[in-house]
């Protein structure tokens, strides 16, 4: 089974090709804003070193969000392109899945913006709680949220852990869901915003 992995829904350029499950050839970097001119050369030089191409592509897997507008429809519009033209299987994680791994217990936060920000709390992979909340409801919602913390922790003054983007990516692949119409993938974008209640 060959898989390709891409993610383009925040700041970085993950791309990554596991045969069997295990990785092949990978790419993690940041590329904010970057993404839509990267995604494809990238691509394109990763299958090669491979020695694959894209007909040989069996599953693509990529992030639905949350993240920003743009770059959630970066990777999103090239695995529907490559399910619908080259019947390549789609399946899908969140962005903040591959921000965690299958950590036991962990906390992502991403910014997302007007002070707000995209929170999850996920246990050995699996989501519990996926929300957007003001940053000023972050303390209580941390406390009663004991984890490993991922993502942009200086929004709340701490120091989060550094994120495994491949090796996260290769552990998540028996999590990852179907999409049973390609052509009604949309992205996750988690614009209202609630207030979390302890």
């Amino acid at each position: 089974m060959k898989t390709l992995v891409m993610d383009t829904a925040w700041k970085n350029l993950v791309i990554a090709l596991f045969e069997d499950g295990n990785l092949v050839e990978g790419l993690s970097k940041e590329a904010f804003k970057k993404q839509s001119e990267s995604l494809l050369a990238e691509l394109e030089v990763l299958l090669r070193k491979a020695g694959w191409s894209l007909k040989d592509i069996d599953e693509v897997i990529v992030t639905d969000g949350p993240g920003s507008y743009t770059g959630l429809r970066i990777a999103m519009t090239t695995a529907k392109i490559l399910g619908t033209q080259s019947h390549a299987k789609v399946r899908t994680i969140s962005t903040l899945q591959l921000y965690a791994g299958t950590a036991p217990k962990a906390n992502v936060i991403l910014d997302a913006r007007a002070s707000r920000a995209y929170v999850g709390h996920l246990e050995n992979g699996m989501e519990l709680f996926k929300e957007i909340l003001p940053v000023e409801d972050l303390p209580a919602y941390f406390q009663d949220h004991p984890g490993v913390l991922y993502g942009e922790g200086e929004l709340i003054g701490q120091t989060a852990q550094p994120s495994d983007f491949l090796e996260n990516a290769r552990a998540l692949l028996p999590l990852a869901k179907d999409v049973e119409n390609v052509d009604a993938l949309t992205p996750c974008y988690m614009k209202e915003s609630k207030r979390y209640l302890a």
